[in-house]
């Protein structure tokens, strides 16, 4: 299996917190793609690429950033000699290709011909996630379709639905649809989902298809990557792994309280995301 870590966004709203914030206390943290921040004893890359070296889940992770960051992102990938950055080659967060063109990159660049795990680089989990696990019941729901992909959810607050991906399920775990950002009257589901999906090696193929569709439409129907997982629900059969609960860095505030966790509340780093 292959990895891919969707890095090339350029964080703009936390940027624009760094440069605002008074307290003059994070300013060691503008200009750094939100990837490299430091989150306890590392990098936030860095506890992904750890993991999923120790755990043999994957031979090779391929990074994908922007042109901004690209040599960033070489100098930190020296310690990791199974890491390969790809550059996407823009500069400016108007000229972004966006996450599903992104990764479509890295399938054709690098002839990915496997199952395809991919993260989302200001994405991480409590600890309670397993690499092992989550591989587990991947070839689980393999077993019964070889088409067969696999997602995460965690069951989120009411008043955070309209901020996320929403999951309805069936009582095998299996995705029914999903709804992007609904309203509390929309769905009685609170199955948030995060980006960490385990794509099979057929469902690859569909991303030419995706993006052809949508070439012509606004950036937002292809920008985030669960406008690919929306679109893959109604073709290909897609189930769910659950967990607890995530860290997604967006801002300062989620940086601050993502840090304080791995700094104060982590109990096994060593073993941590394996």
């Amino acid at each position: 299996m292959k990895a891919v870590i969707l890095a090339a966004g350029y964080g703009t709203r936390l940027q624009r917190d760094i440069e605002n914030d008074t307290t003059g206390n994070f300013k060691h943290l503008g200009g750094i793609a939100k990837p490299l921040l430091p989150v306890g004893p590392c990098a936030l890359i860095s506890h992904w690429v750890q993991a999923l070296t120790k755990t043999r889940c994957v031979d090779t992770v391929y990074v994908v950033t922007n042109d901004l960051y690209f040599e960033a992102f070489q100098q930190w990938a020296q310690e990791f000699p199974n890491v390969k950055i790809i550059n996407d080659g823009t500069r400016r967060n108007e000229d972004r290709h966006g996450a599903v063109a992104c990764l479509q990159l890295a399938v054709k660049l690098c002839a990915v011909d496997d199952h395809l795990l991919v993260i989302g680089g200001d994405t991480l989990f409590k600890e309670d996630f397993s690499l092992r696990e989550f591989t587990e019941r991947f070839f689980e729901v393999q077993n019964k379709d070889k088409e067969s992909n696999l997602v995460l959810s965690y069951q989120c607050k009411n008043e955070e639905t309209s901020k996320y991906g929403i999951l309805e399920l069936d009582e095998d775990l299996k995705v029914q649809r999903m709804k992007e950002k609904p309203l509390l009257s929309e769905t009685s589901s609170r199955n948030a989902c995060p980006c960490f999906y385990m794509f099979s090696r057929t469902s690859l193929p569909l991303l030419d298809i995706f993006l052809n569709e949508k070439k012509n439409a606004p950036i937002e129907e292809r920008d985030a990557p669960g406008t690919f997982l929306s679109w893959l629900i109604l073709r290909r059969p897609v189930y769910v792994h659950r967990i607890s609960g995530r860290f997604d860095v967006g801002n300062l505030a989620s940086y601050i309280e993502c840090d304080k966790y791995f700094k104060d509340q982590l109990h096994n780093p060593t073993v941590y995301l394996m």
